[in-house]
């Protein structure tokens, strides 16, 4: 015999689906030169760092900031369950991983996979500054 599922046990469930499934009402959104929300980075150092898309508030899974980097200020050897891609605006940065280093200048980019670890330290004596994007991984 097929069991009959009761009222809250029907909407709790309708709940937890919408939550998983839930979608940002949003086509398309500016976010102006000087909008977002300062945040202060685990494990770095001489960075000021704003939240300039946030995932599920303004987009599905996007996360977007912008970080600046004092002259030899960087971040730690640690790792995220995010994928993450570096654009360097301005200045340099050292960015070391167990393996491999790259020495990145204006206009280049390092995609970091998810669980991969790294460091950074900016270089020379003018501060960087980066666009850093990262996304869930499913």
């Amino acid at each position: 015999m097929q069991q009959i599922k009761d009222n809250n046990s029907v909407s709790n469930s309708v709940k937890e689906i919408n939550q998983v499934e839930r979608k940002v009402d949003i086509a398309m959104k500016l976010i102006k030169r000087g909008e977002g929300e300062p945040y202060e980075a685990k494990r770095h150092f001489g960075c000021w760092a704003m939240r300039k898309l946030v995932p599920e508030k303004d987009s599905q899974r996007l996360n977007v900031a912008l970080s600046h980097f004092l002259p030899q200020g960087g971040a730690e050897m640690s790792s995220s369950p995010l994928e993450r891609a570096y654009f360097v605006i301005a200045g340099s940065l050292l960015v070391k991983g167990k393996a491999e280093e790259y020495l990145l200048g204006p206009g280049d980019l390092l995609y970091i996979a998810a669980g991969e670890e790294r460091e950074i330290q900016a270089c020379g004596t003018e501060p960087a500054t980066i666009l850093v994007i990262m996304t869930k991984v499913d």
